[in-house]
């Protein structure tokens, strides 16, 4: 297979401005297919995943949210915030259900049970608590852990409750009963999330202490330990079949096996904090966020190991800690579940609730609880959206998961870029590689994918631009005559000659088998058939461009330049200095330090373009900056405490040593690249007062 065929393994799906503030709680559906966000504006926004527009707006709150979460046939959202209260809202008709007050403090963590009409949640006060939807009341109260209740998860038989706290322990709830039934303490550092095995009696922890512990629930040990990861553990989720664990850290998502301890695959993926992930159609969907901004991610799990191999110094899996005992299909019991999912199970509760556990509470519905439901709104902000996916049923089964569209497909993966080999002469300025064919993408969705500008020119005198992406494209390796050290590639921003494509690969071949290069319009008109994937690029790019715009209405142009460097990609970084660069007085010492490393890839850019920019960026930071950065680095030490002094010499070293590296590098590109060598000497003339 060619290396332009391969697809990446992970790839960066969508990232959107998601509230007017913070974003502070976010969490997907159990199809891993709509995503609800909780901000500091004390709003509830629900999105279809890879979809620009939010599909309805839940608001009611009256402080910031903490924690979110869908039911498990996506019918219902809640949602907790830092005073104590929580909101249930039906999502199919779009209005509030319920509102439930009795924490004393942030809710951080809720689950819906997976057949009756109960919530549980977990707060800082250090209790938990089981509603009672339909009555809008407490059911009942646990007590026992000493610090905030960062997870809770029901059992999938809906018997028990397993609860994770910030004081390293694990509690698992009867809940009929009313009791604690054990307790695990193997962690040493805050437990941030409890997962049950779907099958089996069998209970997985990630905690802050960097580990991942499977607990036997028959016989209450610890039965696996791992420690390969490098740092704490934010989110985790058995496979649908329930063979392996996949455990979700910062930029890294691993998979593990037990009995005995085993890694099977280690994935990095730059989703960063990564708050939540779910499966759907053998790929992962994990989302992330920053400040305002949320990030989706794809992880193609078909290319991950599950089985077989272990990798090696992750996990010392020559000393399982529990071997098995049988050899059969099923090392432990399995949960028992209703013989049909489509109705309600109703869970086990006495009449005498209060006097069975002096901590049950029960309540009427009063008329504050009214008049807050009143002032909750169910805004739907997609009309086409919302009707697609929260379509009204009569009768909707727990298997029956809301999925949009209603046949999902898996998400498009965009090509591995390739590296184009050059030709070793001297004089060769642009490489022009001859792709055997264009592949259009049959895409459905709107992947992720960096944008490059060029320019390419008609068969004819007349220039025609356009933009193209960096997209994987076969083409014909060129071997080298000499050995010769390759010039760097360099793609002017205007040129008369074709770059990177061919008019006569796209044309039909005639009998002789050659093709034939015809008439601009016939030529044009074949090209223009693989465009689709040219439109997801530019699409995609102008979701990235109305991101960093909304950031910068808010007038803060040090935030919206960092919103355009976490994007990581290059061409929307260009396209905001080319703005700044229009107002000198923009810069900011702050923004330098930014956008400096930037200006480090745009100089080692093969787009003459991106070249230039960083140039005119680079030229305008030394004009401006340099005189206060030399005279604050070689003034004397002042008398006293001057914080102010302090924290502009730091910025000034900062800029100093970005400075004194980019020196270096732009002494090696004068060397290498002819067509810029004026460019780059005038840089170095500039830059010499680094060196003394």
């Amino acid at each position: 297979m060619a290396a332009s065929d391969v697809t990446k393994m992970w790839w960066k799906l969508q990232d959107m401005v998601a509230h007017s503030s913070k974003v502070s709680s976010l969490v997907l559906g159990r199809s891993g297919r709509l995503l609800a966000t909780g901000g500091e504006d004390c709003r509830v926004n629900i999105w279809a995943v890879n979809k620009p527009n939010c599909i309805m707006s839940l608001t009611g709150h009256t402080s910031p949210l903490q924690c979110v979460q869908f039911s498990s046939t996506e019918e219902q959202v809640v949602a907790g915030s830092e005073s104590g209260s929580l909101r249930v809202w039906d999502l199919e008709a779009a209005k509030i259900l319920r509102t439930l007050m009795g924490h004393k403090a942030n809710i951080c963590s809720l689950d819906f049970h997976p057949f009756g009409e109960h919530i549980a949640s977990g707060s800082v006060d250090t209790n938990i608590k089981l509603w009672d939807v339909r009555r809008k009341g407490c059911v009942f109260r646990y007590k026992g852990h000493t610090q905030a209740v960062r997870c809770i998860s029901f059992s999938p038989d809906g018997k028990w409750l397993a609860s994770a706290s910030d004081d390293s322990t694990i509690k698992l709830w009867d809940l009929t009963a009313g009791k604690l039934i054990t307790e695990f303490t193997a962690h040493t550092s805050a437990v941030n999330v409890v997962q049950f095995h779907p099958n089996e009696y069998l209970l997985a922890s990630g905690s802050a202490d960097r580990t991942v512990k499977l607990w036997d629930l028959e016989k209450f040990k610890l039965i696996g330990s791992s420690e390969g990861e490098t740092g704490p553990v934010r989110c985790m989720l058995f496979s649908p079949d329930g063979s392996c664990l996949y455990s979700g850290s910062e930029d890294a998502l691993r998979v593990y096996g037990w009995e005995p301890d085993r890694c099977f695959d280690v994935v990095h993926v730059g989703w960063g904090k990564v708050a939540d992930f779910a499966i759907c159609n053998s790929q992962m969907i994990g989302v992330s966020c920053s400040q305002m901004n949320v990030s989706s991610y794809v992880v193609d799990l078909s290319r991950v190991k599950t089985s077989g191999s272990v990798i090696q110094g992750l996990i010392e899996d020559d000393k399982p800690l529990a071997a098995p005992t049988s050899k059969g299909p099923t090392l432990r019991r399995n949960y028992e579940r209703p013989a049909t999912t489509c109705n309600t199970q109703k869970m086990k509760q006495h009449s005498d609730a209060d006097r069975r556990s002096p901590e049950g509470e029960r309540r009427s519905p009063s008329s504050d609880d009214e008049h807050d439901d009143k002032e909750s709104n169910a805004e739907i902000t997609n009309p086409d959206d919302y009707k697609e996916i929260f379509q009204p049923r009569n009768a909707i089964c727990e298997t029956s998961l809301r999925t949009p569209p209603k046949k999902s497909e898996p998400f498009p993966a965009p090509f591995v870029e390739e590296r184009y080999p050059v030709k070793p002469s001297p004089a060769a300025e642009v490489f022009t590689p001859i792709p055997d064919k264009l592949k259009a993408s049959n895409a459905t969705s709107t992947p992720i994918l960096r944008v490059e500008p060029t320019v390419v020119a008609s068969t004819s005198a007349r220039p025609v631009s356009v933009v193209t992406a960096s997209v994987a494209l076969p083409s014909r390796n060129i071997v080298p005559t000499s050995k010769q050290k390759p010039s760097p590639v360099v793609i002017p921003s205007a040129c008369n000659e074709l770059v990177g494509l061919n008019v006569g690969d796209f044309l039909p071949p005639t009998r002789t088998g050659k093709t034939s290069v015809t008439a601009d319009d016939e030529a044009l008109n074949q090209i223009r058939k693989g465009h689709e994937t040219m439109c997801v690029m530019l699409t995609s790019r102008h979701k990235n461009l109305d991101t960093v715009r909304t950031v910068w209405t808010g007038g803060d142009i040090k935030t919206s330049l960092d919103s355009a460097v976490s994007i990581n990609d290059l061409s929307i970084v260009v396209d905001i200095l080319n703005i700044v660069n229009l107002k000198p007085s923009l810069w900011k010492l702050d923004t330098c330090t930014t956008i400096l490393p930037q200006i480090e890839e745009l100089l080692q850019s093969k787009y003459e373009s991106y070249v230039q920019t960083g140039y005119v960026s680079l030229k305008l930071i030394l004009k401006r900056f340099w005189p206060l950065i030399s005279e604050t680095l070689t003034a004397l030490p002042s008398v006293g405490v001057d914080i102010t002094r302090e924290e502009r010499h730091q910025k000034c070293k900062a800029c100093y040593k970005q400075l004194k590296n980019l020196s270096n590098i732009i002494k090696n590109r004068a060397e290498q690249v002819g067509r810029h060598g004026s460019t780059f000497k005038e840089l170095q003339l500039l830059m010499a007062p680094l060196d003394y």
